[in-house]
């Protein structure tokens, strides 16, 4: 008896693979592996920033030795893994043709490393200059969840604009659950970025941020409705931020068309749904605080905000 239910359980299960809905069917096996594009993520950060993350080098240093052997160990899963991201994406390609795809991909992801660094520096010393709380910017490289989620990111937009399949989004979402910061690797984003506690910061794929920009937890930069699903792919669906923008906890600033203009700063929890102008400062209207003591039936003190 046990056997049989194990039996139909089984034939079940079997049954289901089938379903093109289940994405089980033929074609769509070859996945990137997740631990290997996470242990990417690990050696191009050692790589970047040696004896940070590792026991390799001392901090700061990093022999040629050294970068001759991560750079090699980059290429080669690298390549890998965007091989059979190609191939999950077109199972029409051969394994000949989809490897020379990926090599060359990788072969220019590798030389926007620089550049890459250089980007993570400017962001790292945006943190370090706009947070009075930071000691060092060694402290800021080390601990602070905004500056591994723009990492993150930075790497995985590289990606993205080449087109390649699955990876990017499968950086991005592991920097999410690290940090609770959702950034799409789509997304556009100037020098000198800083998340500042970061803690449930959204930011959609088609957003553009100047440079200079900084946003606080919470913060949405979001589409104003998804109703309509997969007919919105590849349209301007996000807000665009300009130059040294502020935007602080808990704002939400929707829609493709909004434009937020250079020097402007979006208040706590305001909700903007259209363009502002530069240098402008948008705020909540009519929200009073009312604090009352123990005891005492009339508030003894309010302001707006």
């Amino acid at each position: 008896m046990q056997t049989d239910r194990l039996t139909s359980r089984i034939t079940a299960i079997l049954k289901g693979y089938e379903a093109e809905e289940a994405f089980f069917t033929e074609h769509k096996r070859i996945f990137p592996r997740r631990s290997a594009v996470y242990g990417l993520i690990a050696e191009i950060r050692a790589l970047l920033f040696p004896g940070y993350f590792d026991d390799e080098s001392a901090a700061g240093q990093s022999t040629e030795i050294l970068v001759v052997e991560r750079l090699s160990r980059i290429e080669r899963v690298l390549c890998e893994q965007i091989e059979r991201s190609l191939r999950f994406k077109d199972w029409s390609l051969t394994q000949e043709v989809a490897h020379l795809q990926a090599h060359a991909i990788t072969q220019e992801f590798l030389d926007e490393l620089p550049r890459i660094q250089d980007l993570i520096l400017k962001d790292a010393e945006a943190a370090f200059q706009g947070d009075p709380a930071a000691l060092s910017r060694e402290e800021v490289i080390l601990t602070y969840p905004g500056v591994f989620a723009i990492l993150v990111h930075r790497i995985s937009h590289e990606l993205y604009v080449r087109n390649v399949p699955l990876i990017p989004r499968l950086m991005s979402e592991y920097a999410h659950s690290r940090t609770g910061i959702d950034i799409n690797p789509g997304a556009t984003i100037g020098e000198y970025f800083f998340i500042d506690h970061g803690t449930g910061v959204v930011i959609g794929e088609t957003t553009q941020i100047g440079h200079h920009a900084k946003i606080y937890q919470g913060v949405t930069l979001g589409a104003t409705s998804t109703r309509q699903g997969q007919l919105l792919s590849g349209t301007k669906r996000h807000p665009t931020l300009g130059d040294y923008v502020t935007v602080y906890s808990n704002a939400s600033v929707l829609g493709g068309d909004t434009v937020i203009g250079s020097g402007s700063v979006i208040g706590g929890s305001a909700f903007v749904c259209e363009s502002v102008p530069p240098n402008a400062r948008v705020g909540v209207k009519d929200q009073e605080i009312v604090i009352r003591q123990i005891g005492q039936p009339e508030p003894v003190w309010c302001y707006e905000i």
